[in-house]
């Protein structure tokens, strides 16, 4: 399956060593060799970096570890690709303009039927590759046609919850979306490590509070400048176990996070 990495910080930060171990999944025996591709948000805007080949093999990766872009909001996915080509347009995190600001969504799973789908069905925003990922991207950006303002966080999460409950009808739908103020993570159910079944956790997070450089709660694979910082980490799977604690997702876990801090938390 595939793996993403989430992050949401109050003050910007460098992914630095935590995009390098994403990265490094997709090494051999790893098989998310189909393409990578992370978002760095700046304000409403983003900078998007995609490739179709291994991201252990990138060189545009191996920069990105060092001189990536300082950040509050970022969403990172390396590919195991089960529907649609290998290509550029089949490349995650996918981008959407909506609301006057940009949108990112990255996807772990397998959605059959989507297309048949009535309750994830798009009209304004389409798919430009083939995989159930997309659309299930543009039937979410559906739901906020005609929208010309953000709404309120609570209204957001209840919107992003009633699509999870619609994607996780059709498989495992473990998700990050972004809107430029707040990233949701849903963690539904992945392949588990020695077992071919499909289980909880799909996602795991940790979070950090540091203060003038001294980190309360411990998070490596990040570039934290002095002075007062709340980081939180969501991935796949624990990216850098042997000095952090990652917590489970429970299954069907929602939470919106903002400035580095959790804000809301449901199930579906």
């Amino acid at each position: 399956m595939c793996e993403l990495l989430g992050m949401s910080s109050r003050n910007p930060v460098q992914l630095t060593f935590s995009l390098e171990a994403l990265a490094s999944h997709s090494a051999p025996p790893g098989s998310h060799r189909e393409g990578w591709g992370a978002a760095f948000y700046r304000d409403k805007d983003v900078a998007l970096f995609r490739e179709p080949v291994a991201a252990s093999e990138s060189a545009l990766v191996r920069f990105l570890e060092q001189q990536g872009p300082p950040t509050t909001l970022a969403i990172s996915h390396i590919r195991h690709a089960t529907r649609g080509p290998v290509s550029l347009a089949n490349t995650q995190p996918f981008v959407r303009e909506c609301m006057g600001r940009m949108h990112v969504f990255a996807h772990n799973g397998d959605l059959p039927g989507i297309e048949r789908s009535s309750s994830l069905c798009y009209d304004r925003y389409r798919p430009i590759g083939e995989t159930d990922s997309e659309h299930a991207f543009c039937a979410l950006m559906e739901r906020f046609a005609g929208a010309t303002v953000i709404p309120p966080l609570d209204e957001r999460l209840s919107l992003v919850a009633g699509f999870a409950t619609d994607l996780r009808k059709l498989g495992p739908a473990n998700f990050l979306y972004a809107d430029g103020d707040a990233l949701f993570a849903f963690g539904d159910r992945r392949t588990q490590p020695g077992s071919a079944a499909r289980a909880a956790p799909g996602l795991v997070m940790q979070s950090c509070v540091c203060v003038d450089g001294k980190r309360e709660i411990c998070v490596r694979g990040l570039s934290i400048s002095p002075g007062f910082q709340e980081v939180t980490l969501i991935a796949s799977v624990p990216l850098i176990p042997a000095d952090a604690i990652w917590r489970p997702f429970r299954e069907g876990e929602l939470i919106a996070v903002a400035n580095g801090r959790m804000q809301r938390e449901t199930g579906v």
